[in-house]
């Protein structure tokens, strides 16, 4: 499809850059570089800590997707993390960044701020409370005891550490999306879709692209709900981006997807009682 509309292929790779660099990148790549630098500065201890987990949390909180799994990712390659920890860490440490929420779905979609500042006391109270049962579960559990030495240049190696996963995450937006454009146009040479497929579609395999499409289509309380549905949910681009960068670790993945099942039952039922 992609030999057929060679054309339609250049405008789904444009539309995938534009996104990254209007909607991604301004308010991804200062949180991933900031993060990971933090992490390196402060984490003095080979064993994880009840601070270590709360530090890890509201570092992923602020930088959001994928920030949290790079950030577990890291701390797992250098033993702070036994590798059950980091699985259930993976699934709580995922929610969109504050900038994102404010910035591209707050005033770009939906001109107002209000929906984002629900959508993060509900989302953020939530995890912790889920995090408060992981604490209890597995915060006691012991790594292997390894020396750990101070990074003489933090800074420089955070801004190297985060190219691969700015990378992976254009890559996987820009591809879905091109991927997206190209068969929507192959098919509806033969047929018209329905909206509401086409929708649909974009939000399963790229998020920021079925957010702009949800608010071209969709109005009032109905855009508001399947914008919660949609960030819930993610996207198949997003949940690959996490499993890449854990993978570099061996974390299981079973227990991110059991989590991120709960969330997208919860959430938006949620969100429904207390703002709807």
């Amino acid at each position: 499809m992609m030999l057929q509309f060679p054309d339609v292929t250049h405008e789904g790779v444009d539309l995938g850059f534009t996104l990254f660099m209007e909607a991604l990148f301004p308010y991804l790549l200062p949180y991933l570089i900031l993060t990971s630098w933090l992490i390196r500065i402060t984490t003095t201890s080979s064993k994880a800590s009840y601070f270590t987990f709360l530090q890890t949390y509201f570092i992923s909180a602020i930088g959001g997707f994928p920030t949290g799994a790079a950030t577990i990712t890291q701390l797992t390659k250098q033993q702070v993390f036994t590798k059950r920890q980091a699985a259930l860490m993976l699934g709580i440490c995922h929610s969109p960044s504050p900038l994102f929420l404010f910035g591209f779905v707050g005033q770009d979609l939906l001109q107002s701020t209000t929906f984002s500042w629900q959508y993060l006391l509900l989302i953020h109270s939530f995890s912790l409370c889920l995090l408060l049962v992981v604490l209890r579960l597995v915060a006691k559990e012991g790594v292997q005891e390894v020396a750990h030495f101070k990074e003489t240049t933090p800074f420089s190696n955070s801004i190297r550490d985060s190219a691969p996963t700015i990378l992976t995450v254009a890559i996987t937006l820009i591809f879905f999306t091109t991927i997206y454009h190209v068969v929507i146009h192959s098919i509806e040479s033969f047929t018209t879709l329905p909206t509401v497929f086409k929708v649909f579609t974009a939000g399963i395999l790229e998020m920021t692209n079925g957010l702009a499409m949800l608010q071209q289509h969709l109005y009032g309380d109905w855009l508001i709900f399947f914008i919660v549905v949609l960030l819930t949910t993610q996207s198949f681009s997003i949940h690959l981006q996490v499993v890449v960068i854990a993978r570099t670790a061996q974390i299981p993945m079973r227990p991110y997807f059991i989590l991120r099942a709960i969330y997208i039952l919860c959430i938006p039922l949620l969100f429904f009682l207390f703002f709807m």
